[in-house]
């Protein structure tokens, strides 16, 4: 990108309704990141499991059986883990929400002097110190969410945990059958030609995952394609050579 695009670039990306934009969205939970991590954990499972079973030397049959339980049983339990996260982390908030409200009512001058203090080791002084102490110390609400983000950490909007676990498993079970729809076709195919159509379409879904990633994490998405693509065939290798290993376990 020529220095002038990059320019034009910044100069779009820094008007008015943009920055706005920017900073209202940054306030939002994005579901994006949960269906990555969805996806990635589907496609990894479910052909390890594909990759083993060759190793094994199991039929594409006995592959499918357990790449079948493994989407539905697995991409369960992690929409049920995302969803106990997300609920944890909402009432966490609530919690601490509850607890400034009540030091609020209760000793309100140390509550406003910590907004001050917070302030203060960002560089104001003086009277505009003051002015913003009076300003956010006038609205509870504010007040309460100013405690939250700068005394605690905490993001004030978190994620429906429903959406975040139903977006988990869609995802899961999406991905995760893409290493399976080779085997339906084992009438027609070698058992080889059935393994290495399964992997190509795993590497390709894999790729497609990390460049999705890249533009969520504004990152080189060829190059965060290729980390997913590393990450998984790394984990298919692996579970291919345990396969292998224990093939005698398997007759």
């Amino acid at each position: 990108m020529s220095a002038k695009t990059r320019s034009a670039t910044l100069a779009e990306q820094h008007t008015t309704d943009a920055i706005r934009q920017r900073i209202e969205s940054s306030n939002h939970h994005s579901y994006l990141g949960d269906f990555v991590l969805g996806a990635v954990d589907g496609t990894v499972t479910t052909f390890a499991i594909v990759a083993g079973a060759a190793g094994a030397g199991l039929s594409a049959g006995v592959a499918v059986v357990l790449g079948l339980a493994n989407v539905l049983a697995d991409g369960f339990s992690m929409a049920v883990s995302n969803f106990l996260k997300s609920r944890a982390d909402r009432q966490t908030v609530q919690r601490i929400r509850e607890m400034e409200e009540m030091h609020i009512e209760e000793i309100p001058e140390g509550e406003r002097e910590e907004i001050r203090q917070i302030f203060a080791n960002k560089g104001f002084d003086g009277p505009i110190l003051d002015q913003i102490v009076s300003v956010i110390t006038r609205d509870r609400k504010r007040w309460v969410d100013t405690m939250l983000t700068e005394e605690w950490g905490l993001q004030l909007e978190t994620p429906s945990p429903i959406r975040a676990a139903l977006t988990t498993f869609v995802a899961f079970l999406l991905a995760g059958m893409v290493p399976l729809l080779p085997l339906f076709a084992a009438a027609w195919l070698a058992v080889e030609q059935l393994f290495f159509a399964s992997a190509l379409l795993t590497g390709a879904t894999f790729f497609s995952i990390g460049i999705v990633r890249g533009k969520f994490s504004r990152q080189n998405p060829i190059l965060i394609g290729g980390e997913t693509l590393l990450i998984g065939g790394t984990a298919a290798g692996l579970a291919y050579l345990v396969g292998f290993w224990l093939s005698g376990l398997a007759t």
